[in-house]
């Protein structure tokens, strides 16, 4: 057994819980010197791989959207978050929890969520100031068995 444990493995990593696999490229939009450093850092850690901006332009595995209320329209921003989705890929929409500057409603996240095409799946608390929500995209449909 290694001394060292496996980033992959390491449950006190903030961003374990949001199932991210090595290998995965994690595109992160909405950045702002209030996102929590310490959960971008683990899933750095988790992928093996940076954090890519909004000028990435291939495919991304996930999306890391942080948004708040001040931020403008929420839909549009998923819907934007879209654009380099894999097919499958998640976006997690991080807003700030209740009480805090720029929280957004919970029904405000399920209405938007809707209208952008996309599924919310689960809700976690993901950092000290944020919670995040699993969004999941439509499955591509398959062609029917004869």
């Amino acid at each position: 057994m290694s001394a060292t444990a496996d980033p992959a493995e390491d449950r006190s990593n903030p961003a374990f819980r949001l199932g991210f696999e090595p290998g995965q490229v994690v595109q992160e939009l909405g950045y702002d010197d209030d996102c929590d450093q310490e959960l971008r850092d683990g899933i750095e850690s988790l992928t093996g791989t940076d954090l890519v901006d909004e000028e990435y332009d291939d495919v991304a595995d996930a999306v890391l959207l942080w948004f708040r209320e001040e931020d403008g329209d929420l839909t549009d921003a998923l819907v934007d978050a879209q654009e380099y989705l894999a097919d499958g890929g998640l976006v997690w929409l991080l807003t700030p929890k209740t009480g805090r500057d720029g929280h957004v409603e919970a029904s405000d996240i399920a209405d938007a969520a809707r209208t952008a095409g996309l599924s919310q799946t689960s809700s976690v608390t993901v950092a000290k100031d944020w919670a995040g929500t699993r969004l999941a995209t439509p499955k591509t449909a398959r062609p029917a068995k004869r």
